[in-house]
């Protein structure tokens, strides 16, 4: 196993780099107001982060990263454009046995990370080519995806208002979202609600009883999504393939798929920008079903890094976050995308 020192140095290199590109460097706290971060992401979170309860400034949470306090932060005080870096611990529980150089899923790892706010249009070619030289050496793999693309074509579905917004809900829990959607594409089993001979009890009001009974009934009388659209989704889904073959494909499936037309047009722009940073599409995987596991925020481009070692996570990952700068500035935007990379994985493989 490395030591902290070593992966210290690594890490003070990553920053002196991103200084290097304009990144101003910040420092957020370590320990973060909760309810911020329950708001984002839901009760979900509690089961990766820690949680404790201070008397005097109520629930906090130890950092699960640092987007969240950078864009506070960024739409608090900071001008555009504008490129941030920070190096620290953060936090997250894992469900895996003991961290080893086979198994380096340590609750308390090194961040190294670079945010750019900017309106420019190669802001995504821009961060994705800093990576990608900076872990050049180290032979890692190129993957990429783009949640833009996952959400349009869930809105572009023939389903209700209700429906398109639990399905977009869960888009990031993708067996949630499976079950969701084989729900939404069967026959509505049929639904009795009598009037019960007896006062309802509980929790709930008989208003809201109602009324949950009126939403059940409403759903029930929807017809179920063609098959051929579920086809089409898990066409998209199960997309991975060298970007200029995955644009090809993505190209046909927008001929049955309206609503992501522009989000390949989009994705094909981006990488003749990242080709004309010197960097070769066809070594670039792109994969549709990429950055539906991790953090809600991105909804846009995302990227990682990843090194040839089952059970590794990525030695480094990010992507485009728009809309987490909406919410956090109170209504008030910019585009945004940032990443991170982990020193202590690339300490274990130049120390193998």
């Amino acid at each position: 196993m490395t030591s902290k020192r070593d992966k210290q140095q690594i890490g003070q290199r990553l920053l002196a780099a991103f200084r290097d590109a304009g990144a101003v460097e910040i420092a957020p706290d370590i320990l973060l107001p909760a309810e911020t971060l329950l708001d984002l992401y839901g009760e979900d979170i509690r089961a990766r982060a820690y949680v404790t309860q201070d008397p005097v400034r109520a629930e906090m949470m130890l950092r699960p990263d640092f987007t969240v306090p950078v864009v506070q932060a960024h739409m608090e005080n900071g001008a555009e454009p504008a490129r941030y870096c920070y190096l620290g611990e953060v936090f997250r529980k894992q469900d895996t046995a003991q961290p080893s150089p086979d198994n380096p899923r340590d609750n308390e790892y090194l961040q190294c990370g670079f945010e750019l706010f900017s309106r420019h249009p190669g802001a995504d070619a821009e961060v994705f080519a800093l990576f990608h030289r900076l872990l050049s050496p180290h032979r890692l793999s190129a993957e990429t995806g783009d949640m833009g693309l996952v959400l349009d074509a869930v809105r572009g579905l023939p389903l209700s208002v209700a429906r398109r917004d639990a399905l977009l809900h869960h888009v990031w829990r993708p067996r949630r979202f499976q079950r969701l959607l084989a729900r939404f594409s069967a026959p509505p089993a049929p639904r009795d609600f009598d009037d019960p001979d007896v006062p309802w009890t509980g929790l709930r009001t008989p208003d809201e009883m109602n009324a949950r009974i009126a939403r059940l009934r409403a759903d029930a009388a929807q017809p179920p999504l063609p098959a051929v659209w579920t086809d089409r989704l898990r066409r998209l889904l199960t997309l991975r393939a060298p970007a200029p073959e995955a644009i090809a494909v993505l190209h046909g499936l927008a001929a049955d798929m309206p609503a992501i037309a522009d989000a390949t047009r989009r994705i094909e722009a981006r990488f003749d920008a990242i080709a004309a940073l010197g960097i070769d599409p066809a070594d670039v995987l792109f994969d549709a079903a990429h950055g539906r596991t991790t953090m809600e925020y991105y909804d846009g481009f995302t990227f990682s890094f990843l090194a040839p070692h089952d059970g590794w996570p990525a030695v480094a990952s990010g992507g485009r976050y728009d809309a987490l700068t909406r919410v956090l500035g109170k209504g008030r935007a910019i585009p945004a995308i940032g990443g991170i990379i982990r020193p202590g994985l690339i300490a274990e493989m130049e120390a193998a």
